[in-house]
């Protein structure tokens, strides 16, 4: 089956950008951009925690880019240099994601423990509590009597709407009062072990002796570095990460699972993603496209009993300790039914929709379902054979609903951000005779 030459055509310029001066230009543009993020949210945030990353991160996003031109300058004396090659932007990557994300981590993490409260988001609070309640309680959530009861200015720290997998993150905390326990460092410590299984993963997966292998291997290492760039020094995950943290395991769990789908590892696939379910509900979507993928392979039962049995295993101890406190805080308080709701009001259309229009909510919730169903048919109709596929879906569905939900964050957009840049690493450089291979846009096989 032949491309349509249009998607062809914006691959190519794609291709074209990502890979100019063998990918430092992009790099210059990424560390450029973030300095100026970084330094302006120094400045103008209304959030201390944020002003105090912004400080310490502009330094280090200004000393990547410093570093970024010395390269491309080099490269134009040496083309051949090392100094200039893949593994040196590895290198630069990982010096700038220390230095823009795990150290105005430690810095704010060691602040906090002296006793400065202006060095941490609530959900860092919330997430400490919740593993606090688990340690004492045997459930992270407190029950509706028990928020009531609460002065009204602190009952919205009173709800944990999260899965209960995400208190395992708050038990150091619950046990030692320290700074390595803070619960942003565990956060940091789940994303760099994910993000490291799914580059062993993707980097395992073979390559025929019938192609170029080492331009093959470059090729895919290349975009490899650009989605673990999206994961981690991109200054949405990078802000998240050093200031609240909740959302960057989850993330990093739902990019493993991509990469065993990739791989053809359809159970562990279950397992990353089923892992991420249980940390939250963002991973729910996620877990059920790759079901779908799954079915494709005669392995959705694979992938289900993972995707499935981690997130009810995680909830049954909460739903037998105290069933009201775990409705109250999964299902009530997200559905905007709590005691008191939440604060996420970022100006996306699904907030403007419910804010600005009579019977607005009703209104978004409404376009928020007709998007559910659009993917829905879609699955149905032309189910992922990919993992290429699957995260586009993923990434697509993902900001489709964040652009729509009545309630929703700016920083949710590192979800879709990311699946869409980790996608072109998903592509599998294995590629021999007789071999049916996927087409990522239609859904449909062709011989290879």
């Amino acid at each position: 089956m032949v491309d349509d030459p249009t998607a062809r055509r914006r691959r190519w310029h794609w291709r074209t950008l990502d890979s100019a001066a063998d990918g430092l230009a992009l790099d210059l543009g990424l560390y450029a951009v973030s300095a100026t993020f970084a330094a302006i949210t120094a400045v103008t945030s209304t959030l201390l925690p944020h002003r105090a990353w912004g400080a310490v991160a502009a330094v280090g996003y200004l000393l990547a880019t410093l570093t970024v031109i010395a390269q491309l300058l080099l490269r134009r004396r040496s083309p051949t240099s090392r100094l200039t090659g893949l593994p040196a932007r590895w290198t630069v990557t990982g010096l700038a994601w220390a230095a823009t994300t795990l150290l105005p981590l430690a810095w704010q993490s060691i602040d906090r423990a002296g006793g400065r409260t202006d060095r941490a988001q609530e959900e860092v609070l919330v997430v400490e509590q919740a593993g606090a309640r688990l340690l004492e309680h045997g459930t992270p959530y407190l029950g509706p009597d028990a928020i009531a009861a609460l002065p009204p200015g602190e009952q919205l720290m009173g709800y944990t709407p999260y899965q209960p997998g995400m208190a395992m993150f708050g038990l150091p905390r619950a046990l030692l009062d320290t700074w390595w326990t803070d619960s942003r460092v565990w956060f940091a410590v789940g994303t760099a072990l994910a993000l490291a299984l799914a580059v062993a993963a993707l980097r395992g997966t073979p390559i025929t002796a019938g192609q170029a292998t080492s331009a093959a291997t470059q090729r895919r290492d290349a975009a490899l570095l650009r989605g673990v760039q999206a994961a981690t020094v991109l200054p949405i995950c990078a802000l998240t990460l050093a200031t609240g943290g909740d959302d960057l395991p989850v993330l990093a769990l739902c990019l493993l699972a991509l990469a065993f789908a990739a791989a053809n590892r359809p159970g562990r696939a279950g397992l990353a993603v089923g892992l991420a379910g249980a940390l939250k509900l963002f991973a729910w979507p996620v877990a059920l496209v790759l079901i779908v993928w799954g079915l494709t392979r005669r392995a959705g039962t694979r992938v289900a009993a993972g995707a499935i049995g981690l997130p009810i295993a995680a909830l049954l101890p909460a739903l037998l300790v105290d069933r009201d406190a775990l409705t109250e805080n999964v299902l009530r308080f997200p559905l905007g039914h709590g005691l008191v709701t939440s604060p996420a009001q970022s100006p996306f259309p699904g907030y403007l929709i419910a804010s600005a229009l009579p019977a607005g909510r009703l209104i978004a919730a409404a376009l928020l379902v007709a998007a559910g169903v659009a993917i829905a048919v879609r699955l149905a109709r032309r189910p992922p054979r990919t993992a290429v596929a699957t995260a586009l879906i993923c990434g697509y569905g993902l900001l489709a609903a964040i652009a729509l939900m009545p309630t929703t964050r700016f920083g949710y957009l590192l979800y879709p951000l990311a699946l869409l840049t980790w996608a072109p690493a998903l592509h599998r450089p294995v590629d021999t005779p007789n071999t049916a291979v996927a087409d990522e846009r239609s859904g449909r096989t062709t011989s290879a």
